[in-house]
């Protein structure tokens, strides 16, 4: 069953439309309070961060006001990376954790992940529940006038951040001589990332880094990494560093101006851990992760399996294989040892950390040669279209063209009205045939 809320990661759509209203935003944060009450603590704890969406403005109160409602003690953030909410929420102790974010989304929408007290993502089976609670009754979950909650700002969320990736790595692991850039997306990282990178001793040339509100994601960030790109050139850096608004997705670029996506980033990690015996298990990707990935993996003889797009997913398989390390092509990459989300700037310092021994990032982060891949996002008003006869007629026609030659999936975006549309082959033109197929039923169906 379809959730009525929630996508592939919480909760997103278009500002004061639809679910992205203070209205709902109260529902969300009363329901959510009374699913995680623990009444063996004395004190009923969440936090709260957002990105730099105007936005926020508008839904933060909102949701404060229903977690209070219902009797819950909220710690505001301010604008702080999703896994520095993940990490806060379990070293507070809270009992449970709300980023404002429509991550890689435009300043037009906005929405929410949930964190658990374990600092882990919801499960389907508790973001079902929680939505039974959005639609009950408000008065049932409301809290009575003396239990109700306070409301506090913390302005050393950033800090308490930084010291907990620091703590991941030698105190002498310093990045002098590394010449960094760095796009913060003008989104949640625009205060931590640069100032740790600077305290690391990088010289660190910062773009994307003065929010307005608007500008977030806006021809800068993880899904416009030609902006590295072209900073690394002019500025001859060793290395570009590239997140999304909320900084869980992070795309690199070496120093001759290649760009290095997610899959390229979890073969050198992978192989890197597996000469350290720090891999436990293998590997764990999607099925949008390049089959040149899969190949690389087995040749190295590292187990590799896949899980439904969505870093929450690839976690949730990391945890029942107890694998340590998995993530996606877009950025998304969980390191296990450290972390219970995809975190853009722990990556970075992992691969930093490697880099910093006098190694070429073109050299370093080009480990496998990918298999011809594209993909194509088409944008719709409905995304059952896919489920329509014609469009699925039109899909079975492409796996039969494409046979063994390759592979296609079509899937609906978690987070868009989008339906999204990739092909897999080392012949190129059966990879336009069978994407002009499908394309052409979604846009008659």
């Amino acid at each position: 069953m379809i959730n009525k809320y929630f996508g592939t990661d919480g909760i997103r759509g278009t500002v004061n439309k639809g679910n992205i209203t203070g209205e709902k935003f109260f529902k969300f944060g009363l329901a959510s309070g009374t699913y995680f009450k623990n009444q063996k603590k004395n004190k009923q704890i969440a936090i709260i961060a957002k990105d730099t969406r105007l936005s926020g403005y508008t839904l933060e109160p909102a949701l404060v006001s229903g977690l209070v409602s219902g009797g819950m003690h909220v710690f505001t953030l301010g604008p702080l990376p999703t896994n520095g909410l993940a990490m806060l929420t379990k070293q507070m102790k809270a009992n449970m954790g709300i980023m404002i974010t429509a991550s890689h989304n435009s300043f037009n929408d906005n929405g929410l992940k949930l964190f658990g007290p374990d600092g882990m993502k919801l499960s389907d089976k508790i973001e079902k529940k929680i939505e039974r609670l959005i639609d009950a009754k408000i008065t049932e979950q409301l809290s009575d006038p003396k239990f109700l909650g306070r409301v506090k700002r913390l302005e050393d969320g950033n800090e308490r951040y930084i010291k907990i990736l620091q703590s991941n790595f030698p105190k002498n692991f310093n990045l002098k001589g590394i010449k960094i850039v760095l796009d913060c997306a003008n989104g949640a990282s625009y205060k931590s990332a640069p100032k740790l990178l600077k305290d690391l001793g990088a010289k660190v040339i910062s773009i994307g880094v003065q929010p307005n509100g608007l500008n977030i994601n806006k021809k800068c960030g993880s899904t416009y990494p030609n902006k590295i790109r072209t900073a690394v050139k002019k500025f001859k850096a060793h290395v570009g560093i590239s997140f999304d608004g909320d900084a869980d997705r992070i795309i690199m670029c070496d120093e001759k101006g290649g760009i290095v996506n997610g899959d390229q980033i979890i073969a050198m990690l992978a192989k890197r851990w597996k000469s350290k015996k720090i891999l436990k298990g293998g590997v764990i990707g999607t099925l949008m992760s390049n089959y040149g990935l899969e190949k690389f993996l087995k040749d190295e003889k590292i187990k590799f399996y896949r899980s439904k797009v969505g870093d929450r997913y690839v976690k949730e398989k990391m945890k029942k294989l107890n694998f340590n390390l998995g993530g996606e092509q877009s950025g998304h990459i969980i390191l296990g040892k450290f972390a219970t989300t995809g975190d853009g700037l722990l990556v970075a310092l992992e691969v930093l950390f490697s880099l910093r021994k006098n190694k070429k990032a073109s050299k370093l982060l080009n480990v496998f040669d990918p298999m011809p891949q594209v993909l194509e996002n088409i944008k719709v008003k409905d995304k059952d279209i896919i489920n329509r006869p014609k469009c699925k007629n039109a899909i079975k026609s492409a796996h039969q063209i494409m046979g063994k030659h390759g592979r296609i999936l079509v899937r609906k975006s978690g987070t868009e009205p989008i339906i999204r549309i990739m092909a897999e082959s080392l012949n190129k033109t059966l990879i336009s045939k069978c994407i002009n197929l499908i394309k052409k039923s979604i846009k008659t169906t």
